[in-house]
């Protein structure tokens, strides 16, 4: 069989993949509006409730350092489908659960089988493509992946007052459904046999590079800025500032809209320019913006401007995420899948950390959402100049340049 294309990926395909991605978001995103009802409905605290996010963002964070490994050993497509059927099953359960202990139960089990399809995913990408065409198809698949985030909020609020938040969550089994159904009749494997044998036994211990480590630290600390806004902002959007559940989804789609718009701006860049240098643009605006969400926390100035700063920190990451992901997975070309593991753990496994973090203002407070982007937000410039400092990150650069041909 021929190789594929080093420069393109079939579009069917990459759809596919950006709904495989848009997991976490939906899963997220999709009943933020419904915590208060949650809560009344459950007998339980707002605080129990948040933690029905804490606990899908650990099990995508677990289950992505089991599925990346496996992947690389036994193939992409195998894992994959076991992934999916597990995630339809934890659907189901989590939009019947009868108790907050058994919501939780099944919040992380929907996180740990999700995992499956955004680890694999990425190593798909990244078995097909390298350099430049790597960074545009992992911003072009943000960019229809980024529907997600504008899709399920709003979806969810206006929902939530028909079926309820059981509905809702039966929405996103139907969801999982679709995603397995996809992943068995378009999602072919991308990993020779041959290729499986070099990568056993020994994939996380290839990931001590330099370039690798700095880029997934920026990816991870910039993805934590974004995941800091998300989870203050039902109670930031509906309690703080005092808009409706439908104005919060609006709000929140609009903020999403800004990542695709975003994603779409660094795709038609990387045409002519290489990743790191559209990073590097990515990280020094997501810094400024995040600023700006402090000081109008901080000064007395009215939380209703809030969202304005907030949109710009959410567009910067269309600049990072694409970006950021393919340095990472270039860096690492025969450990991809496990790559692709330690990103995606370290990504949700900080996120999980943030969540309750940002709670710490009890829902009335904009402060400890800001304070926690900003310093997030630098911690990404940090590790943006420590890769900078990489001889590798230069030589990276000259073979992007040489080996990318645009038409």
């Amino acid at each position: 069989m021929n190789a594929p294309p080093r420069d393109t990926i079939a579009v069917p395909l990459l759809l596919m993949l950006a709904l495989l991605a848009s997991v976490a978001p939906f899963g997220i995103d999709l009943y933020l509006s419904a915590f208060p009802r949650m809560a009344v409905d459950l007998r339980t605290s707002d605080t129990a409730i948040e933690l029905t996010l804490t606990t899908f963002l650990l099990g995508l964070a677990a289950g992505q350092l089991v599925f990346g490994p496996v992947s690389d050993r036994y193939g992409r497509r195998g894992p994959l489908l076991v992934g999916a059927v597990a995630f339809v099953a934890a659907s189901v359960l989590a939009a019947f659960a009868p108790t907050i202990a058994v919501l939780l139960g099944a919040r992380l089990v929907q996180g740990l089988s999700a995992a499956a399809g955004m680890v694999i995913g990425r190593a798909i990408i990244a078995d097909l493509l390298t350099g430049r065409a790597a960074a545009r198809a992992f911003s072009l698949m943000m960019i229809v992946g980024g529907l997600a985030p504008v899709v399920a909020p709003l979806l969810g609020s206006l929902l939530v007052d028909h079926i309820q938040w059981r509905g809702v969550l039966a929405v996103l089994a139907g969801l999982a459904v679709a995603m397995l159904a996809g992943s068995a009749g378009i999602v072919r494997e991308s990993l020779p046999r041959e290729r499986r044998k070099t990568v056993r036994g020994g994939g996380f211990r290839r990931l001590g590079r330099r370039t690798y480590l700095a880029a997934t630290a920026t990816f991870v600390f910039s993805f934590s800025v974004m995941m800091a806004y998300i989870s203050a902002s039902p109670f930031l959007y509906q309690t703080v500032i005092g808009v409706s559940a439908v104005g919060y989804g609006l709000l929140f789609a609009l903020n999403a809209l800004g990542l695709v718009a975003g994603s779409a701006a660094a795709s038609r860049l990387l045409r002519r320019s290489d990743p790191q240098r559209i990073l590097t643009i990515g990280v020094a605006w997501l810094v400024i913006a995040s600023l700006a969400v402090l000081a109008v926390a901080l000064l007395p100035i009215s939380v209703a401007w809030l969202p304005v700063p907030i949109f710009f920190v959410v567009s910067s990451l269309g600049f990072i995420l694409g970006p950021a992901t393919a340095i990472a997975l270039d860096a690492v070309p025969h450990a991809v899948g496990a790559g692709s593991a330690v990103l995606g753990a370290a990504q949700f496994g900080l996120a999980a950390l943030i969540t309750p973090v940002v709670s710490l203002g009890n829902g009335r407070s904009a402060i400890p959402m800001a304070i926690t982007m900003a310093i997030l937000a630098v911690l990404a410039v940090l590790t943006r100049a420590i890769a900078s400092t990489d001889p590798a990150v230069h030589r990276g650069q000259t073979l992007a340049t040489a080996n990318t041909t645009e038409g």
